[in-house]
C-alpha cells in the first residue's frame, strides 16, 4: 500500500498541474490508491461516472502521468469502491461557459463525451484529441469537399448532411475529420451529447453487454446521443447482429434529430456483406471521397508541421518540396519522414538540406517497385536487431531492453504501415491502444533528443525496406 500511495501522490502531482480546479475538485480528488506491482498500478474512485470521466476526457493526461512517474513499467488501472453507495449519482460536468446557440426544437440534453469505459475485455475507445481541430486540418483538392461537408455538419448537427459518409484509405485525414466535428460540436453547443467511438468497439461493447445482459444499458449509451460518430464503420461488415444493432441505433438518432457522421475506408457500395437497408440510409445523406494529397496539399501539411514543431530546426522549401515529391501515398509516412529529416539534423547539429534528405530517406525512394510490409515481417526485423524472440516482443514482460525495443517497433507500425493504433495494439498481444499511442508519442519525441533512439529507428525502417 505504501508503494501505492506513493507513486500515486506522484501521479496526482503531475495530473494537478495540467487541469484546471474544478476539473481537479470534481474529478480526481475522491481517487485512491488500493495496490501496486510490478505491472499495475491500481487506484478506486466511488463512481463509474468518475471512472468513466476518468477514462474518457483525461484518459491521456492520467496515463501519460502514469507513464512518465513509473518510467513506462506500471499501467493503470481503475476500479469502483464497491462500499461506496455512490454509484449512481449523477455529478455535473465542468460545463464550459453558455453560449448563445441556434434555435432548436430539440431538448438540451447534458454534454458528455463518450465516456470510454475500459470493460473487462480489450477496449479499443479512442478518446476525442484536442489538436485534431478544423483550424489544423490542411486543405486541398483532394479533401476540400470533405473538409466543407464535415464542416457544416459541425455548425448546423442534424440539418446539413445527415448522415455523412466520409471514405478513403488510411493516413489521409478521415478520423481528423471526424473528432474536428466533435470537438467543434463540444465547444459550441455546450449542452448537446456527443459520442465518439470506433465501429470496433461499438462490437465489444455490444458483445460485453450481451453477455452480462445489461443490452438496455447498451441502447441507452448510444441511442440517445446529439451528434454520433463512427470511425471505421466497415468493421461491421459480415456481422449480422450487430448490423441490426446499428440499424436500431441508427434510426433513432435520426428519429430525434441528432446528427450522424461515419468513416469508411470504402464507399457504402464497396462494402460486401453490409445490410442493403444500411447501405441505402449510409446513402442518403452525403457521401464524399478523401483521395491521396496532391504535392501542393502535402507541401501544404509538412510547413505546418513545421511551424508547429518544438524541433526548432529549420527546414528549406526545396527540402519539403523534395519530401513532398517522394513520399506520396500516406499522411502519416510523410509527417513521419519530416521527423527523421529534422531529427537528424537536430542530433548532429547539421543544417538541413536537399541532399542529407536525399541520404536519410534514401530506402523510401530508391525503389522501383511497391515492396509489402506485412506486421509479420516488421516484428521478425525488430527480433532480429535487437535480439527478442517475437514472443517476448508481443508478451507482458516490462525489462527497460525489451520496453524500448517494442516501443520503437510500434512507431515503425504507425510510420511506414496503414495499421490503425488499435490494429497495431491486438499485434503485440492484444494491448490496449493507448499503449501505442504513448509509445509513438515517446519515440517521435526522444528521435530529436537522444541520437541512440534515432539511430534504433532508422536501423529498423531501413532493415524493414531492404528487401533482404
Amino acid at each position: 500500500m505504501a508503494d501505492a500511495t506513493v507513486l500515486w501522490e506522484a501521479c496526482a502531482a503531475a495530473i494537478q498541474s495540467q487541469v484546471s480546479d474544478v476539473v481537479w475538485q470534481m474529478t480526481f480528488t475522491a481517487a485512491q490508491p488500493v495496490t501496486a506491482d510490478d505491472e499495475t498500478l491500481v487506484v478506486s474512485v466511488p463512481s463509474t461516472l468518475i471512472r468513466d470521466r476518468i477514462e474518457g476526457r483525461y484518459h491521456t493526461v492520467v496515463h501519460g502521468a502514469v507513464a512518465e512517474v513509473s518510467d513506462d513499467q506500471l499501467t493503470l488501472r481503475i476500479v469502483i469502491r464497491e462500499e461506496d453507495p455512490e454509484e449512481d449519482l449523477v455529478l455535473p460536468d465542468p460545463i464550459p461557459p453558455t453560449v448563445e446557440l441556434p434555435t432548436s426544437s430539440k431538448p438540451s440534453v447534458s454534454l458528455a463525451l463518450d465516456p470510454l469505459t475500459r470493460p473487462t475485455t480489450t477496449s479499443t475507445d479512442i478518446p476525442f484529441a484536442g489538436r485534431l481541430t478544423f483550424e489544423d486540418f490542411v486543405i486541398g483538392t483532394s479533401n476540400r469537399f470533405a473538409h466543407a461537408a464535415a464542416q457544416a455538419v459541425a455548425e448546423t448537427p442534424g440539418r446539413s448532411y445527415n448522415p455523412l459518409f466520409i471514405y478513403g484509405d488510411a493516413g489521409l485525414g478521415k478520423t481528423h475529420l471526424l473528432q474536428a466535428v466533435g470537438n467543434y460540436v463540444t465547444a459550441h453547443y455546450p449542452t448537446y451529447q456527443v459520442r465518439y467511438v470506433s465501429s470496433e468497439t461499438f462490437m465489444n461493447r455490444f458483445v460485453e453487454a450481451i453477455r452480462n445482459k445489461q443490452l438496455p444499458e447498451f441502447k441507452e449509451r448510444y441511442r440517445r446521443n446529439d451528434v454520433l460518430l463512427v470511425d471505421d464503420i466497415q468493421f461491421m461488415e459480415g456481422k449480422e447482429g450487430l448490423q441490426e444493432e446499428f440499424f436500431h441505433t441508427f434510426n433513432s438518432i435520426q428519429g430525434d434529430g441528432g446528427q450522424i457522421v461515419l468513416t469508411s475506408d470504402r464507399a457504402p457500395d464497396s462494402i460486401s456483406t453490409l445490410e442493403d437497408r444500411l447501405r441505402s440510409r449510409f446513402k442518403m445523406g452525403l457521401v464524399t471521397h478523401i483521395q491521396p494529397p496532391d504535392v501542393e496539399t502535402r507541401l501544404a501539411i509538412l510547413r505546418k508541421k513545421v511551424v508547429g514543431s518544438s524541433s526548432g530546426v529549420p527546414v528549406p522549401d526545396d527540402v519539403l518540396l523534395f519530401i513532398a515529391e517522394n513520399v506520396t501515398d500516406n499522411i502519416r509516412e510523410l509527417e513521419g519522414a519530416l521527423t527523421r529529416v529534422t531529427a537528424y539534423s537536430n542530433l548532429n547539429d547539421e543544417p538541413c538540406t536537399r541532399d542529407l534528405a536525399l541520404s536519410i530517406l534514401g530506402d523510401l525512394i530508391s525503389t522501383t517497385s511497391p515492396l509489402v510490409i506485412t506486421p509479420d515481417l516488421i516484428l521478425a526485423k525488430t527480433s532480429e536487431i535487437y535480439g527478442f524472440s517475437r514472443e517476448d516482443l508481443v508478451g507482458a514482460s516490462r525489462r527497460r531492453p525489451l520496453v524500448t525495443a517494442r516501443q520503437v517497433s510500434m512507431y515503425v507500425f504507425r510510420e511506414i504501415t496503414d495499421l490503425s493504433y488499435p490494429a497495431i495494439a491486438r499485434e503485440f498481444g492484444g494491448r490496449d491502444h493507448t499503449t501505442v499511442i504513448h509509445a509513438v508519442d515517446k519515440i517521435s519525441r526522444l528521435m530529436s533528443e537522444r541520437r541512440d533512439i534515432y539511430d534504433q529507428v532508422s536501423a529498423l525502417v531501413s532493415a524493414v525496406r531492404s528487401r533482404n
